[in-house]
């Protein structure tokens, strides 16, 4: 139960902030920054999911779960309090931080915490409580706003982590039953500044476009993921990621790719959705929280819809998944502005269905692919790609959003142009990671 809290905390916050966002803006203003709400979140998460392991190998499992939780708190409390769009992004970021680390150390838990003969079930228990806290976290976010307010949400979330962290302080020993692997590696701070500031100079971009400086700020922020990724590479025993993670040149590559484009395009929907169902669609903020759900459904049914394929129907399996996430991205091209809103509930329904078909396959062919001594880094670094593909296209649909105006039109409730042109701008990242697919499903199996 301590761990399952702990995985609904972050998962259902997670997805909740797509439905408290409208209200969030009509009341404190900050459209241009919606994309940080999101982007802020995930770059706390990869940080501190990074360096949990280092952390429980230091400090054993209670005093960083507690205090991760106890950050979580203090970032859900700086959000009820906020007046202003930037306050609430320093909690945002705090979130981010906290529900991190919880995520992290949870799996760590469960190595450390449970008898061998009882990790699959516990892992299992894990993965339920994730997709149904992926599911109610928009209802949960819509109903708050709907009887109470988008504050007293995070209050709920602030009493379940202060909760969570006294629980943990209570129940959980200082030296845990199983022994913790030894990461005595250094925490990798230059790498992941780096990695921050290329985000946050994309980010940055989308705020008060210009014709000199949105070049620039792009183009910097580029260059510093770039940076990140040959610093990673000439790292030693606490690299993050596999070597030459993102490219074309080979299979293993080709799928870090693939992973990446199509996080960047799927990110759309849960940023700006809801917002534009609201003011096009005119619908409730519950009905459009029920249509971002059907994103999760959709990924727990394709999930089970595939959970007993061999290992021979891999690459069909992830060939098609990501061949229905592109089908859903053309949907919401059309089903955005013209509906009905039940059209935009099924195409979330297939976006969740493509990742659920592929995804342990994409899972089970990385780790065939991948040589010995990176089969560990590689499975790491496959959920932390994830979250960095959210990152960077949450801040890249921001500055396509500045670009077509989306402020402007928000104020004079015309919305269309901007929605169109948003998911419009998700397409090359879809079309280029269907490239990344066909190279990553090629027909040898021996590591490249």
């Amino acid at each position: 139960m301590l761990v399952c809290l702990s995985i609904w905390l972050h998962a259902s916050m997670v997805t909740a902030m797509s439905t408290l966002v409208p209200n969030i803006v009509e009341e404190i203003g900050g459209i241009t920054l919606i994309p940080w709400t999101f982007a802020l979140y995930e770059i706390g998460s990869i940080v501190v999911g990074a360096g949990s392991g280092l952390l429980v190998y230091r400090y054993q499992l209670r005093n960083p779960m507690s205090y991760a939780a106890l950050v979580f708190a203090l970032g859900s409390i700086i959000c009820a309090l906020a007046h202003f769009m930037p306050v609430l992004l320093l909690g945002r970021l705090l979130q981010g931080i906290g529900g991190g680390g919880l995520i992290a150390i949870s799996f760590i838990a469960v190595g450390a915490l449970f008898p061998t003969h009882l990790m699959p079930r516990a892992i299992a228990a894990v993965s339920a409580i994730w997709g149904a806290s992926a599911f109610m976290g928009p209802l949960i976010g819509a109903l708050f706003v709907q009887q109470l307010s988008w504050q007293s949400a995070f209050w709920f979330f602030t009493i379940m982590s202060v909760i969570l962290s006294i629980w943990i302080r209570w129940h959980v020993s200082e030296q845990p039953d199983h022994e913790i692997a030894d990461v005595n590696h250094f925490f990798p701070v230059r790498r992941l500044s780096v990695l921050s500031i290329g985000v946050l100079l994309i980010a940055a971009a989308g705020i008060d476009i210009s014709i000199g400086k949105t070049p620039i700020l792009v183009l910097l922020g580029i260059g510093f993921l770039g940076w990140f990724l040959r610093m990673d590479a000439r790292g030693q025993g606490n690299r993050l990621l596999p070597k030459r993670p993102i490219g074309l040149r080979n299979r293993v590559s080709a799928g870090f790719t693939m992973i990446l484009c199509f996080a960047i395009a799927t990110i759309a929907i849960t940023v700006y959705g809801p917002l534009f169902m609201i003011h096009i669609h005119q619908v409730s903020i519950l009905t459009a929280g029920y249509v971002i759900a059907c994103s999760s459904v959709g990924w727990s049914l394709g999930a089970v819809a595939v959970s007993g394929i061999s290992i021979s129907e891999d690459s069909r399996a992830i060939m098609l998944g990501m061949s229905v996430l592109t089908l859903s991205i053309l949907g919401f091209v059309y089903a955005i502005i013209d509906g009905p809103v039940y059209l935009l509930a099924l195409f979330a329904l297939l976006e969740g269905a493509g990742f659920g078909v592929a995804w342990s396959s994409i899972l089970r062919r990385m780790l065939t692919l991948t040589d010995l001594e990176d089969r560990e880094r590689a499975s790491a670094a496959i959920p932390t790609i994830h979250r960095l593909g959210y990152a960077i296209g949450a801040a890249y649909i921001g500055i396509v959003a500045s670009v077509v105006g989306l402020e402007m039109n928000v104020a004079n409730e015309t919305v269309e142009s901007a929605a169109r042109w948003i998911f419009l701008a998700c397409l090359p990242f879809a079309i280029f990671g269907l490239l990344a697919t066909w190279r990553f499903v090629g027909k040898s199996e021996s590591p490249d």
